[in-house]
């Protein structure tokens, strides 16, 4: 921690700040969020490649619910930082041994042996260094052309192509391209409007490891207010939002744009308290809840907790998670989510939100580009006996890129049919 903190910042408050506005205008109803990315990123599969496809799916479904919503998005990825996962037990059996818990690659190893699990501490130095190379990848991708919306035809990958969510992607991609030449008729010079080539992706992690965060924590030369430069947004999980808990209260006192997962169990009256924590200067785009409550359960306990918020005036970003209440483990042994029933949490968070006359202003979703087999259903119609074909996650199961981009199609219909835009 000594070492790193001698380190330069791997973002810039400048940066932060940018994001925060971006996210007032969430708050707002005039944006929406898009936060995607890795379970737990892997020392192990770290390249240029998997960086790329991740980003080409998180900017084909922004594409899709830019262009669906008519609304800008705000794209924040679980990214260059999401090593850490918290664990429900300290141990997990595998086989015959019974050894403690993978903690994510910054901690310790997930290979099934004792020496593996031991947690050593020259990893935080390697998970600094890696986010700082995705960082820059990231960066060189997003303003060297590979965002570029004249390109949106390029970005789909050959397995999204041969599938009925890239045929209507191929479709939308048209219609663009259309729009794009009606823009160039009129007289409209696209070629020198930046907007039109290039995308700003901001990072975000679970702050779970605080010795780690406040190793990276700098005050920022020009406000003087202190920001955690490990990455632009951070938040907190369902296991650590306790109000006297050492989570919150490191995170309220950091500059960043912060999260707060907001699990099935929590009481409104829970929330106002963890919004007076948290951002009680009610600064637009300063606090994003993301709810996680499972898909029988969000229509009904989240109302409640919408209606208090709102009465209160906290000008709160409001995103669903929902990945994380809807694991269950399959017959063959291997943690699985259904596609069917993330999208009917998302559906019940939307209903919720028309009922209260609030915006639903994002979607928290863990995905990759790899053509993955961890998430059962979706147009493959994955089945259970299938998840070990390519079952490749370090932690949770993730969409592959054909299941995200119809995750996208189906939220953007979703929003439209419920008259939200």
């Amino acid at each position: 921690m000594k070492q790193i903190s001698s380190y330069p910042p791997l973002v810039f408050a400048g940066e932060a700040r940018n994001l925060q506005a971006s996210l007032a205008q969430v708050s707002a109803g005039n944006a929406f969020l898009l936060q995607a990315g890795d379970c737990a990123e892997s020392f192990e599969e770290f390249s240029a490649v998997n960086i790329r496809e991740k980003l080409r799916v998180i900017l084909q479904m922004a594409v899709v619910l830019t262009y669906s919503l008519g609304v800008p998005v705000v794209k924040v990825g679980r990214i260059a930082g999401q090593f850490a996962k918290p664990r429900s037990s300290d141990f997990e059996t595998i086989g015959d041994l019974v050894l403690p818990s993978f903690r994510g690659h910054i901690v310790n190893g997930s290979a099934p042996t004792a020496a593996a699990r031991i947690p050593d501490p020259e990893r935080l130095v390697q998970a600094y260094h890696q986010s700082a190379s995705t960082l820059n990848l990231v960066r060189a991708f997003t303003k060297g052309g590979f965002a570029d919306l004249n390109r949106v035809h390029a970005w789909t990958q050959e397995f999204v192509a041969s599938s009925p969510e890239g045929r209507k992607y191929e479709q939308l991609a048209a219609e663009i391209d259309r729009a794009l030449r009606f823009m160039r008729a009129c007289g409209v010079d696209t070629e020198s409007n930046s907007r039109l080539h290039e995308v700003d992706v901001f990072t975000s992690h679970e702050a779970l490891l605080l010795g780690y965060e406040e190793s990276l924590t700098r005050q920022d030369s020009l406000t003087g207010t202190w920001y955690d430069c490990s990455a632009h947004m951070l938040w907190i999980g369902e296991r650590t939002r306790q109000l006297d808990g050492a989570h919150v209260e490191f995170l309220r006192g950091v500059g960043n744009p912060i999260g707060c997962k907001v699990g099935p169990t929590t009481t409104p009256e829970f929330v106002l308290e963890l919004c007076q924590a948290l951002n009680p200067a009610q600064i637009p785009g300063r606090l994003t809840l993301i709810s996680r409550m499972g898909a029988d359960l969000v229509e009904d306990r989240l109302r409640p907790i919408l209606r208090a918020v709102r009465d209160s005036g906290q000008p709160v970003v409001w995103a669903c998670d929902p990945m994380h209440a809807n694991t269950y483990t399959a017959s063959g042994g291997r943690k699985t989510r259904d596609f069917d029933e993330i999208c009917s949490e998302i559906g019940g968070f939307v209903r919720a939100h028309t009922a209260e006359g609030t915006w639903p202003g994002g979607i928290h979703v863990e995905l990759t580009g790899d053509d993955v087999t961890e998430c059962v259903g979706g147009a493959d119609k994955i089945l259970d006996s299938q998840l070990d074909d390519r079952y490749e996650t370090v932690c949770d199961p993730r969409l592959n890129g054909r299941q995200s981009l119809d995750l996208a199609f189906r939220l953007a219909d979703l929003i439209r049919t419920n008259g939200l835009a």
